[in-house]
């Protein structure tokens, strides 16, 4: 029997996923696993951004500018919708904030974003300043090797440590922003994230992910911002 074609889809513009800290497009390892290949059968327009898995929020976000800057050029188009997750978050709000990119992002999607900081960050930051240091080094060493061209793991560490004051914390004026969180609730759900979470559970008092808590990842809103609530 012959299967009948799903009718393809589209946005009006393209999407541009990015990733968050850690995780990276290396050889056969892709940041976003499948969801990109998955979404271009679809028949979306779907691009993943180039940004160093160890770099700074400000480093990161004129990296994701570049990147968008080609992406609108080879698309004819001018704007871009934006899914972001975790630091990736941060990156994509401090270019359209900090980097007058506004006009180029039709949506910001962020997905476990720490837009108040994550206490795992927070913990590591009251270890030793020497063990701080040494690991920072061999991290940065690390992802230098893996293509990062600006690693600087001690400064990603502290732009990630809890805050209530940071003014960036707010969603883009004029864009469409969302924001998506998930908890984990047991260790044996996923044997990765059970690590972080049991530490989690030590310094957080909301649900988290093991890594960024529910509150932490709901976005603010200035006043001349449409924003849209959180969903679990």
């Amino acid at each position: 029997m012959k299967k009948t074609p799903q009718p393809q889809k589209h946005t009006r513009y393209p999407i541009v996923l990015v990733h968050g800290i850690i995780l990276k497009d290396i050889v056969f390892f892709k940041a976003f696993g499948r969801i990109e290949k998955t979404l271009k059968r679809q028949g979306y327009k779907v691009y993943t951004a180039k940004t160093d898995g160890f770099g700074s929020i400000e480093n990161n976000a004129e990296q994701l500018k570049s990147h968008i800057l080609k992406i609108l050029e080879l698309e004819h188009t001018d704007k871009v919708n934006l899914i972001a997750h975790s630091k990736g978050g941060l990156d994509s709000k401090y270019m359209i904030n900090q980097l007058n990119f506004a006009e180029h992002v039709a949506s910001l999607t962020t997905l476990c974003t720490p837009h108040k900081g994550s206490p795992i960050a927070t913990k590591l930051l009251r270890l030793p300043k020497f063990l701080i240091k040494i690991t920072a080094f061999w991290v940065n060493l690390i992802y230098k090797i893996f293509g990062d061209k600006h690693p600087d793991a001690l400064k990603v560490c502290k732009q990630l440590q809890l805050s209530e004051q940071d003014c960036n914390l707010y969603a883009p004026t004029d864009v469409y922003c969302q924001s998506y969180s998930t908890t984990l609730e047991k260790c044996r759900d996923d044997f990765i994230m059970s690590i972080p979470l049991i530490f989690s559970r030590r310094t957080e008092n909301h649900p988290t992910d093991g890594l960024v808590s529910v509150n932490s990842a709901s976005i603010k809103a200035t006043a001349l911002t449409r924003l849209y609530p959180i969903r679990k």
